[in-house]
């Protein structure tokens, strides 16, 4: 039995009433697991078809996430490598599916890190349009980056910056943004026992303050007429309820859309906006608050978790788009990129620049392709500005790791694939190992069952292994 703090469980008896041993027994259980397939990579029907896993189970509010028993590991099949799924917490699904993004939009992923719901704010858009991820800790916008890559985003601007300073620079030109803000993590307790001892109601009341900052910046951010889904994944009214009727209170020009309830989750509670408070006078309508959404362990299959979708008054006329103040970013033409271009003719079968000959941008010898009406990255702290196709080495060009994984079987001239009804070879070459192979020398992708895992390059009939030394096994 997880050891609780004794304020959390008086104001959790408090709350929940007759719910409370049942909430209480929860934590004597397993948490579930469960997997979100990346549909950039493949659709789920294919996934399934392939059996990797048993006993999958739909998560409901997740029309591409799947239970799966926690005694298999799909965090050390090859799939996982190629970024064919993204192991998430179940509840932690719900937000970025309440947003709708749609192909071509603006998109503001403000707290992303480590990025499941980046990837399937990604998947949602089919890597059209603009995605900005920001995570405003070094190192876990690090984590983010590599997530990005290894699930073959390739609209994505991620950033490291202040949600104030992000403020400062795009002053209404979001479509959506989702704000999975920093809490103090009440939801995760029976998943990570230790941040028990990290509680206390001075840190709830902190992250209170902190979460109004930061919805204050996506305010500054989203268009007329915008969407913005609010999340956190915490129990706490003062975060929850209370966070959300505070913004409302703040900024009028808002209102709570209709959120559906799946089995197992609870609308959100009118009454605990002000919680452990005298009710402030004030013109929010709080019954508008039971159009929230609480996930609790005891009633839904996954973790606590709270999610609420604002929208912006007003609307902009169709195809406006607000340009970026610091204008959009320059970028090379292929031409100007000739060991590239080489590469491509030589290995691809696609055009990566197809419609879009001026969206190379070059970073010392590190070449990206930018996504659509990329602002200005001066004065941004950028990890990744978009698809990093590779390096320009003396007199030719290495490709990315990031593009291997952003390719299929059918986009390249060759490749090898390293399933043979076995995963002997795929795990060797994870491992760095060189292979036995044949055909045309040169860039081969490889593959898992037909989704890019890697590069290999061909010389004589060893493929040289180039899978990134700081992934190998």
């Amino acid at each position: 039995m997880i050891t609780l703090p004794k304020e959390f469980e008086t104001r959790m008896q408090d709350m929940l009433g007759e719910a409370y041993p049942a909430f209480r027994r929860s934590y004597e259980e397993e948490g579930r697991t469960a997997l979100r397939v990346n549909t950039l990579k493949g659709t789920r029907e294919a996934f399934l078809q392939k059996a990797l896993f048993t006993g999958l189970q739909e998560v409901l509010w997740a029309r591409d996430g799947f239970y799966y028993d926690g005694a298999q590991r799909p965090g050390r099949h090859p799939m996982h490598e190629a970024g064919v799924y993204y192991i998430q917490e179940p509840s932690a699904m719900a937000p970025a599916g309440y947003l709708g993004v749609k192909p071509g939009e603006r998109v503001l992923d403000l707290c992303a890190a480590p990025g499941g719901k980046t990837a399937q704010l990604a998947a949602d858009m089919k890597n059209e349009g603009l995605l900005v991820c920001n995570e405003i800790h070094p190192a876990r916008a690090k984590i983010l980056s590599e997530n990005v890559e290894r699930m073959g985003i390739q609209n994505a601007l991620v950033t490291n910056e202040s949600p104030q300073h992000l403020a400062e620079l795009f002053g209404e030109y979001f479509d959506c943004i989702l704000v999975d803000a920093p809490c103090s993590g009440e939801g995760m307790f029976r998943r990570n026992p230790d941040a028990t001892a990290e509680w206390s109601l001075a840190n709830v009341r902190l992250c209170a303050e902190r979460q109004d900052e930061i919805l204050d910046c996506a305010d500054v951010m989203l268009r007329a007429g915008g969407r913005l889904v609010y999340s956190t994944c915490t129990f706490a009214p003062d975060e929850n309820e209370g966070s959300v009727a505070r913004f409302l209170q703040r900024h009028p020009a808002y209102g709570l859309a209709d959120a559906a309830l799946y089995d197992g989750m609870t609308a959100g509670v009118p009454e605990w906006a002000y919680y452990g408070a005298d009710a402030a006078q004030t013109e929010v309508d709080l019954p508008a608050l039971s159009r929230t959404v609480r996930l609790f362990p005891h009633l839904a299959a996954g973790e606590g978790h709270y999610l609420a979708v604002l929208r912006k008054d007003g609307s902009i006329p169709e195809g406006f788009r607000r340009p970026f103040p610091g204008g959009e970013q320059k970028g090379m033409r292929l031409k100007d990129a000739k060991e590239f271009a080489q590469f491509q003719e030589e290995t691809l079968c696609i055009d990566l620049l197809a419609g879009r000959e001026d969206s190379l941008l070059r970073f010392g010898d590190q070449l990206y392709r930018m996504p659509q009406d990329m602002p200005s990255v001066t004065g941004l702290r950028v990890l990744r500005p978009g698809l990093h196709l590779g390096t320009f080495k003396k007199n030719r060009f290495e490709p990315s790791h990031a593009l291997a994984l952003a390719l299929a079987a059918h986009e390249v001239r060759q490749c090898m694939e390293l399933y043979d009804g076995t995963d002997t070879q795929a795990q060797a070459y994870l491992g760095g190992q060189t292979l036995a192979a044949s055909g045309e020398k040169g860039w081969h992708l490889m593959t898992y069952q037909g989704y890019g895992i890697g590069w290999g390059k061909l010389a004589g009939q060893i493929m040289k292994n180039h899978y990134p030394k700081g992934l190998r096994r």
